[in-house]
C-alpha cells in the first residue's frame, strides 16, 4: 500500500502544483486536498522540497519512457519529429509557467535533477536523432549536430522563461511550438520538408 500512498502524495502534488505553482502551495493544502492527515505525507516525505524532488524524477522517467516510445514506433526521423511535436503540445499545454520559476528559485535540487536529464538524455537523444535524420537524407548534412542538439534543448527552457514570455500576453504551448516548428523546418533538406508538410496536413486533418 506504501507505493500507492507515495504515488497519490506526488500526483496530489502535481494537481495542485500546476494549478498555483510550488512556492504558493504547502503541505497542509496537499494533505487537505488528499483528504489524508500530514502525518502521512511526512511518514514518506521530509518536506515539501524531497516531494517536489520525486515528482520531477517521476516525470522525467515518464518523459524518457515516452520519448523512447516514439522512436520504436516512428517509420523514420520526420515521423519522430512530428510525434515529438505532438507529444510536446500536450505535455505543454499543461505546465504552468510559475512551476519552472518556483522551481528554478527555491527548489534548486529538484531543477538539478531536470538539467541532468537534458544534457545526459535529451541532448544526448536529440544528437542521435540528427545524425540518423541526415543518413536518412531529411535533415541538412551541414548542419553542426552537437551545437544545434544544445540549442534546441535550451530553447524549451527559454519559452517557459516569463521576462522573455510574459504569460498575460503568450500561451505557453503556442510559444513552444512555434519554437520547435521553427527549428524543424530550419534544419530540414527539401526532402524533409515535403514530409514535414505532409505530416502536419494529416495532423490538422486529424484535429478537425
Amino acid at each position: 500500500m506504501s507505493n500507492g500512498q507515495i504515488e497519490r502524495i506526488i500526483q496530489g502534488g502535481e494537481d495542485l502544483f500546476l494549478q498555483a505553482g510550488i512556492k504558493s502551495v504547502t503541505m497542509d493544502d496537499i494533505a487537505k486536498h488528499l483528504g489524508m492527515s500530514k502525518k502521512t505525507i511526512y511518514h514518506f516525505f521530509n518536506d515539501k522540497n524531497d516531494l517536489v524532488i520525486a515528482l520531477v524524477k517521476k516525470k522525467l522517467e515518464e518523459d524518457e519512457c515516452q520519448i523512447n516510445d516514439i522512436i520504436q514506433n516512428s517509420a523514420n526521423v520526420m515521423e519522430e519529429m512530428i510525434n515529438m511535436m505532438k507529444c510536446s503540445e500536450d505535455i505543454f499545454s499543461r505546465i504552468n509557467p510559475i512551476v519552472i520559476h518556483d522551481m528554478q528559485k527555491y527548489h534548486p535540487d529538484a531543477w538539478s535533477e531536470f538539467q541532468k536529464f537534458k544534457a545526459n538524455v535529451l541532448v544526448k537523444t536529440l544528437e542521435e536523432l540528427l545524425i540518423k535524420g541526415i543518413k536518412q537524407g531529411f535533415i541538412r548534412p551541414e548542419i553542426d549536430v552537437k551545437i544545434l542538439a544544445k540549442m534546441r534543448v535550451n530553447q524549451v527552457e527559454m519559452g517557459f522563461n516569463a521576462s522573455i514570455f510574459p504569460i498575460a500576453q503568450f500561451s505557453t504551448w503556442r510559444v513552444q511550438y512555434q519554437l520547435l516548428e521553427h527549428f524543424n523546418y530550419g534544419i530540414c533538406t527539401i526532402k524533409g520538408h515535403k514530409l514535414l508538410d505532409e505530416y502536419k496536413k494529416v495532423h490538422i486533418e486529424q484535429l478537425n
